[in-house]
């Protein structure tokens, strides 16, 4: 095992966290996508957290995460899209109307721990747009 230690503490702490943009809107996307991931493993290691895998699909982000246990899970992700919110109006709200720093991120966000499946969660995040991909063409296929 790869622990990490504070000073009394050895530590592993891994999440699957996933957040989506206010009301779904596709807005991930273009060179907002590279930017924002970019700001996204700055901000995480601010808090002396490591994205150890991420990739954002047009409507939604998905995140594994090592968080030491000396911040809460709420704590992180609510730093990180606070202040992601507040780069992209900075950056981007004066192209877009659609990019206001304060309605950017819908206010919650799943998260789950990752036990020893962590290869087997990076795997679902490599390849969730993929699977996103086939859902859209096979409802278009049916007519949904």
């Amino acid at each position: 095992m790869d622990n990490k230690s504070l000073s009394h503490t050895k530590w592993e702490c891994k999440y699957h966290i996933v957040f989506i943009p206010k009301y779904r809107k596709k807005k991930l996307y273009g060179a907002i996508r590279k930017e924002l991931g970019e700001e996204l493993h700055r901000l995480a290691g601010q808090k002396e957290s490591k994205i150890l895998e991420g990739h954002m699909v047009n409507d939604h982000i998905h995140i594994l995460i090592e968080i030491p246990p000396k911040y809460s899970v709420a704590q992180v992700v609510g730093y990180i899209k606070g202040k992601s919110a507040l780069y992209i109006a900075r950056r981007y709200g004066e192209r877009q109307r659609y990019f206001t720093g304060q309605h950017m991120w819908a206010r919650g966000y799943f998260v789950s721990t990752v036990g020893l499946d962590e290869e087997v969660i990076q795997k679902y995040i490599r390849e969730q747009e993929k699977d996103d991909l086939r859902q859209d063409e096979l409802q278009e296929q049916l007519g949904l």
